[in-house]
């Protein structure tokens, strides 16, 4: 398995979304559960949220992930969360473990980033694999067949200090709508199987 390069076959263009916007939850479920239809019915789909607790900007993966965990679904396998997070000097480790345990997986990948003003607070999802570090100047492996970032602050200068100084509150309501809407996605798809009468793809 090739967790750098396994990504889907005619995936959707990128999706962009504002976190305050009213239904922000629900179209960015409707956009994942789009692209999860798209995979083979093997696949298991992974949730691989990088970060760390100990930069308030860093903790969106993290925050992400222990949500995701405390839904106690078997529709997606979560790593990386507040308590056990994937950061810099794991992240290798990490993904020997899910090369491991799981056989061809969808990996979706889910890291903070920083960037221009007036994209604070935008949600990305992206096709292909994620360059964690990338920001703050790190070489880590990259990882995930598609990924989903979030916007945090200002990039440019002073990174660590940016992520640092990042309010808790955005990270915190970013967090939500994007564990809500890998959680709401995963329901699409069940509804799916229930109205094709059991021919759609399960998570």
């Amino acid at each position: 398995m090739n967790l750098l390069n396994n990504r889907l076959d005619d995936s959707p263009p990128p999706f962009k979304v504002e976190y305050k916007q009213a239904n922000a939850i629900d179209l960015l479920a409707r956009h994942l559960a789009d692209r999860l239809r798209m995979r083979p019915s093997h696949q298991e789909i992974v949730i691989l949220c990088i970060g760390t607790d100990r930069s308030t900007g860093d903790a969106l993966g993290p925050l992400v992930g222990t949500k995701l965990q405390s839904l106690h679904t078997d529709r997606y396998h979560v790593y990386g969360t507040l308590e056990s997070p994937v950061h810099a000097m794991n992240l290798v480790d990490q993904i020997d473990n899910i090369t491991r345990l799981h056989q061809d997986p969808l990996i979706i990948a889910i890291d903070a980033c920083l960037g221009q003003f007036s994209n604070v607070g935008s949600i990305n999802v992206i096709d292909g694999p994620l360059k964690p570090g990338a920001g703050v100047k790190k070489e880590l492996p990259a990882v995930g067949t598609f990924h989903i970032t979030g916007i945090v602050n200002v990039g440019g200068f002073m990174e660590y200090f940016v992520l640092q100084n990042t309010r808790l509150h955005i990270v915190m309501q970013m967090a939500e709508v994007i564990a809500s809407a890998i959680h709401d996605s995963a329901l699409y798809l069940s509804w799916d199987n229930v109205t094709l009468g059991g021919m759609a793809h399960e998570g």
